[in-house]
Formats: structure tokens, C-alpha cells, sequence
């Protein structure tokens, strides 16, 4: 019996009837990994944070992300002989804000700024939906949330996961977890929500508004005839401009347009441009994944501060959506040239699949009303927009 007992003190069932909330994290963890691996739900990232949270809450495992100060003035070798690896990367990788500037290069690398440039007045309603953000920043703040918690839960209504992650990191670190979930989850519903938005804001007429028709009826006056250079010098004066005017939105707009740059330059560059786009972009993804998923036990998860942001990420969503296509209706009340409110509905960061889903909609109501390159520009410019959004809350709100 005294052998028996030993083996059982070994296993880690024992901890797991002590603490029965962390058979809840398990079944999230599993939740997860359904939904990436057989939905498909943003599995690039959602598997690695539903594995990571799986690492955490393995009783005795010692893959729990540590959140406390006095870790982060350990050494790197301190932390990995106290407190596992899992801690060594977060503190090393997430604490110090390295991992999301690395993705937006990545996703600089692979973005084309062709459809804006062509399109440059429609960049305007990307800036329009970002007004989920600030609504909930206000509306958090007056239900009594103190300012950077509010600020963290505010931008998952830009739809970008590593500009959730980076404003967290630095405005609400305990809430990383609950925030990232949030914000990927919702991306990954963006074919349900934006649906939903658009059948109580849009009528019929509306949705039939045919871009090619109104492009043939007003044509563009001013045309690009080489833009291959316009494409290069972009990133450039972008970049110089946000940060004259934003300087803590660098870190992320100035590393995504760096990976533009390196990706229009061409053979030149094309090594830097593999590897921003493929090798690091990969590796950064493994590990953020890993990492924000270890911060998610049951203590710092189940609770009343989830909920909220799981209810205040929804309502960012639905809002910057709603946003978007509002300002395509005020428009539309003073231009001759009619434009989709669709391409409103874009205006979020979620690359292309916002984009994906409008043209989709588009389709279903004038099978040759093909909105998506004009839907792209919108959709494109909200990554940037929502990346200047979260350099304006780290300023505001950090200082």
C-alpha cells in the first residue's frame, strides 16, 4: 500500500482533485484544439496558445508563465533554473515586447499595398473602424475598469492579434492571456460577425452598389503610371510621417512597413524578404503562441475580468465594423460617386478575410459586384490604423 501511495503522489491526479478549476483549463485547452485543428480557427496561432495552455495547467509540470516582478529582475539564467523555460521565453520574448514587432515585419513581408494606393480614398474608412476601439476605451472607464486595463481590453476591437498582444504586454500584462483569446477568437469569426452587423445596418440597394459600374461612370482622375516606385517610396514617407506624429507606434507600424519595404525592392533583397516573411515570421509565431497560452491558468483566467473581455472584445468588434460602414454612408449622402458600405465593413485588421467575407456578401446579392481589391484597401489600411490606435493608448495611458 505504501508503493501504491507513492505511485499515486507521483502522478499528478492528486493535484488535480485539489485544485478541480484546473480540469476546467484542460477542457478549454482541448475546446482550443478543436477548434484549430477541425475548424480551422486561426490555426496558425490558436493551436500553439490551445498547446501552451495544455504545458500550464499540467499539475507539477512547471510550464506556468510566473507573473511577478521580482521574476522580471532575474537574470535569464535565474528565471530558467527558478522558474522553468516557460518563463525564461516569456520574460525574454513576450515581457520585453519583441515577438509582435517581429510578426508585423512578417506581415509587412506579405502584404501588398497595391489596392490601396490605387484606392487611397477608401484607406480613410480603415481609419473609420477603428472608432471600436476608443468607444470601448470610454465605455470601460465609465462602468469603473482603471485605464490600462480598459485600454488593453479597448484594442481588440482593431481585430489584430499582435497589436492585442503588444499594447497588453505593456498597458495590462496580467490580462495577456484572457485578451489574446479574445482577440484571435473573434478573427476567426469574422465571417459570423460581420454578417451579422451588416444585415441590421445595410439595406438591399446598398449592398447591390457595383464598384466597377460607378468607376466606369466617375473614373479616377489620378492614375499611378509607375507603381513599383510608389510602392517602394511608401513605407519610407509612411513610416517617417507615423513617427513624427505617433513615436510609440513605431515598434509595430515602422516594423511592418520595413517589411513591405524589403518585400517591394525586390531581388535586391529578396534573402531578407524569405526570411522576414517565412523563417522568423514562423518562429516568432511558435513562440508567442506557446507562451500566451502558458499565462492562462485558473487563477488568472477564471474570472469576472474574463468575462468582461470576452463581452467588451464583442462589442469593440461589432462597433468598429458598425463604424466602418457608417462612414461610407455619410460619404455616399455627399458624393456622386456611390461606394459599397461593404468596403466600411472591412476596415478592420483582419487581412484578408475581413475582405474575403464582404466580396462574399457582395456576391451573393449582384453575382458581378466583385468588391474584393477595392475591400482590401479599407482592410489594409486598418492594420495600419490600428496599429497607430494602440501607439496613441500606449502614450496616453503609459505616461
Amino acid at each position: 500500500m505504501e508503493i501504491l501511495q507513492e505511485l499515486y503522489n507521483m502522478t499528478a491526479f492528486s493535484a488535480l482533485f485539489k485544485e478541480p478549476l484546473t480540469i476546467l483549463m484542460l477542457v478549454l485547452a482541448f475546446v482550443l484544439l478543436y477548434l484549430g485543428i477541425y475548424k480551422r480557427f486561426e490555426p496558425l496561432l490558436l493551436v500553439p496558445i490551445a498547446f501552451g495552455l495544455l504545458l500550464a495547467n499540467f499539475p507539477g509540470g512547471g510550464m506556468n508563465v510566473v507573473q511577478d516582478d521580482a521574476v522580471a529582475n532575474m537574470t535569464i539564467l535565474e528565471i530558467a533554473k527558478k522558474h522553468g523555460i516557460m518563463n525564461m521565453l516569456y520574460y525574454t520574448l513576450i515581457k520585453t515586447g519583441l515577438l509582435p514587432p517581429l510578426i508585423f515585419m512578417g506581415v509587412g513581408a506579405m502584404t501588398d499595398f497595391g489596392p490601396m494606393l490605387r484606392n487611397l480614398k477608401l484607406a480613410f474608412f480603415g481609419a473609420a473602424a477603428q472608432i471600436g476601439i476608443f468607444t470601448i476605451l470610454i465605455s470601460a472607464v465609465l462602468i469603473g475598469q482603471p485605464l490600462n486595463e480598459a485600454g488593453a481590453l479597448s484594442i481588440i476591437g482593431g481585430a489584430d492579434g499582435p497589436t492585442a498582444i503588444y499594447t497588453t504586454i505593456i498597458l495590462a500584462p496580467e490580462l495577456l492571456g484572457p485578451i489574446a483569446i479574445a482577440a484571435y477568437s473573434y478573427m476567426a469569426l469574422v465571417p459570423v460577425i460581420i454578417p451579422l452587423v451588416v444585415r441590421f445596418t445595410m439595406n438591399r440597394e446598398e449592398l447591390r452598389i457595383n464598384m466597377k459600374k460607378q468607376e466606369k461612370l466617375f473614373p479616377n482622375k489620378l492614375k499611378i503610371n509607375n507603381l513599383r516606385a510608389v510602392k517602394i517610396i511608401f513605407p519610407v514617407m509612411l513610416g517617417t510621417i507615423v513617427a513624427l506624429l505617433v513615436p510609440s507606434s513605431v515598434p509595430l507600424v515602422g516594423m511592418l512597413l520595413f517589411g513591405n519595404l524589403i518585400k517591394e525592392i525586390g531581388s535586391d533583397t529578396n534573402r531578407l524578404f524569405k526570411a522576414a516573411s517565412e523563417t522568423i515570421m514562423n518562429a516568432s509565431t511558435i513562440f508567442l503562441g506557446l507562451c500566451v497560452g502558458a499565462t492562462m491558468t485558473a487563477s488568472t483566467f477564471l474570472n469576472s475580468k474574463t468575462l468582461l473581455i470576452v463581452i467588451g472584445g464583442f462589442l469593440a468588434f461589432a462597433i468598429s465594423i458598425f463604424g466602418g460602414i457608417m462612414a461610407v454612408k455619410l460619404y455616399n449622402l455627399f458624393a456622386k460617386k456611390k461606394i459599397n458600405p461593404l468596403i466600411g465593413a472591412t476596415g478592420l485588421s483582419a487581412v484578408p478575410m475581413a475582405s474575403r467575407v464582404a466580396n462574399e456578401i457582395a456576391l451573393k446579392h449582384d453575382s458581378n459586384n466583385h468588391i474584393l481589391q477595392y475591400a482590401m484597401a479599407s482592410n489594409i489600411s486598418g492594420v495600419i490604423g490600428s496599429a497607430v490606435a494602440a501607439g496613441i493608448l500606449i502614450t496616453l495611458i503609459s505616461n
